[in-house]
């Protein structure tokens, strides 16, 4: 079910809130965003990034951020829908870090559920992923 523009405005107001405080290393910002519950969870693309909880989901961020430089996520494509104080994004983005001294971008995918608590949506739960670019053909 399409979010109604209200809604779409709020959920796109996280994410973008969400990309930034990732780009900038701001950890307080993004777990914000985060709902502080033991049953929150985040995908990331390694085989060990799962992550259950805010503890856990802060040691990723600061992981990440300490094997990378100058990380930003684009989003290209969102598709957001809700259903009573629940949110969904489908997002297509670009993903742009420094590693090793080298920029390099990589096609993503990323989906988040989001919870209305109160006047504010939360993330609770998060999926990163790369596609697979086998599967890609010119």
């Amino acid at each position: 079910m399409k979010a109604d523009s209200v809604t779409e405005k709020a959920v796109k107001a996280v994410l973008d809130k969400f990309a930034e405080s990732y780009a900038k290393r701001d950890l307080k910002s993004a777990m914000s965003l985060i709902a502080p519950d033991v049953d929150v969870v985040m995908y990331g693309t390694g085989a060990e990034e799962k992550c259950i909880g805010p503890e856990a989901i802060k040691a990723q961020f600061e992981r990440d951020w300490s094997q990378i430089e100058e990380p930003a996520l684009e989003y290209d494509w969102t598709s957001i829908s809700a259903a009573g104080n629940v949110a969904w994004a489908s997002i297509d983005a670009v993903f742009k870090a420094k590693i090793d001294g080298k920029m390099m971008k990589f096609p993503s995918r990323v989906t988040k559920v989001f919870e209305k608590r109160g006047d504010k949506w939360l993330i609770v739960q998060g999926h990163f992923s790369f596609p697979d670019q086998s599967q890609f053909f010119d």
